[in-house]
């Protein structure tokens, strides 16, 4: 009996039937097979080329592709929908990661929940991570896009900048964690505030701006206890000298319980620490403990000046090295007179003369 044989609907070739494919009640040879049909990736169906969604990682039918998959609106990648990344929360368009992270760099204003992985710039063990909010010239993305080409000049990523919904007509500037050193000698800060009062933006000048500065927790010590004790020190030397620090800040009392609130005075740090980690958890506090990686320093209203601006790093570093430094006994001794006569002429020049503009610094022998 002689074998029965088929004949490609593609080529017209003979087939035996080892040879022969079937599809849609249709016989294909293997090649013509392949050429006019494909397998989903998702699902494993088998369906007419035609019907088909593809690029070079993905072919998927149709149906799974609207289920479960989107194009991304840059590059047109595949990209499934778990894996799908928006600029905003009301953003409706689908980016991959790759798109995505690119636009967010050359962003202007970014939704206040971005939050990219920070990048330490300068040598040492103490990071300051600055918070700058500026008001009155606008909510302009072009304008934040002029700022960040000073601050990150030759693709140096030292700034971003968001949505700050405290604000009326500005954005916050918010540094990658920097040096002292690194905030003094290579950040571009003179260029930027230049730029930004040309621009109409103001700081000090408003009801709504202030300075953070974040230092990173593993600066106070290697282990959890030693950087507690330490932050127990940074609390307790704030509040002793509180009336200091209030002129320091720039702010009014209501505005300071308002956005900076004092903890309150206990006997010794360790006690403070214990006061401040027992209360209320809120972050609007002078020193903010709340963050796991940083604690924040949220006393001081905004500026536009280059040597406040300085002069506020030198101080909270100073701050941080008496903590560090010193012993709980020595911190509950110290007078602001003492904490003065640590200040080096030239290596705390700003401070030495922000402290003067306020009555708060003369030189007396030890």
């Amino acid at each position: 009996m002689e074998e029965r044989t088929y004949t490609c609907t593609v080529c017209g070739e003979n087939l035996l039937p080892s040879e022969t494919f079937e599809f849609d009640e249709e016989y294909y040879c293997e090649d013509c097979l392949d050429e006019v049909t494909a397998i989903c990736d998702h699902c494993g169906s088998r369906v007419p080329e035609e019907e088909t969604v593809c690029d070079s990682n993905y072919t998927l039918c149709r149906e799974c592709y609207n289920d479960h998959y989107s194009h991304c609106e840059d590059c047109g990648r595949i990209i499934a929908n778990e894996d799908c990344y928006y600029m905003d929360d009301y953003e409706e368009f689908p980016y991959c990661y790759s798109c995505y992270q690119h636009n967010q760099r050359y962003r202007g204003i970014h939704d206040y929940s971005y939050k990219p992985d920070p990048i330490f710039h300068g040598s040492g063990n103490r990071f300051f991570g600055v918070e700058l909010e500026v008001d009155s010239g606008g909510y302009l993305d072009d304008n934040a896009r002029q700022v960040l080409e000073i601050a990150n000049e030759d693709h140096e990523e030292n700034l971003y900048i968001k949505h700050d919904g405290s604000l009326d007509e500005g954005f916050e500037l918010v540094s990658h964690p920097m040096t002292l050193e690194y905030h003094k000698n290579y950040m571009p800060w003179q260029d930027i505030m230049k730029r930004l009062v040309g621009l109409g933006y103001r700081s000090h000048k408003t009801t709504t701006c202030g300075l953070h500065c974040h230092v990173n927790r593993s600066a106070f010590g290697d282990t959890i206890d030693q950087q507690e004790d330490a932050i127990g020190r940074v609390l307790y030397f704030v509040e002793q000298h509180w009336n200091e620090i209030l002129r320091i800040s720039r702010r009014t009392e209501g505005q300071m319980q308002r956005w900076a609130a004092r903890y309150g005075a206990k006997g010794n740090p360790k006690d403070m620490m214990e006061d401040v980690k027992s209360g209320s958890p809120s972050r609007y506090r002078c020193v903010n403990i709340q963050n796991y990686s940083t604690i924040e320093f949220r006393m001081f209203r905004g500026t536009l000046k280059y040597n406040t601006f300085i002069a506020t790093l030198q101080l909270v570093n100073e701050i941080c090295n008496v903590a560090v430094f010193m012993s709980d006994e020595e911190i509950q001794g110290m007078s602001w007179q003492d904490f003065v006569n640590r200040l080096d002429d030239e290596e705390h020049r700003e401070l030495i003369t922000f402290l003067k503009e306020r009555n708060l610094y003369k030189r007396e022998a030890e």
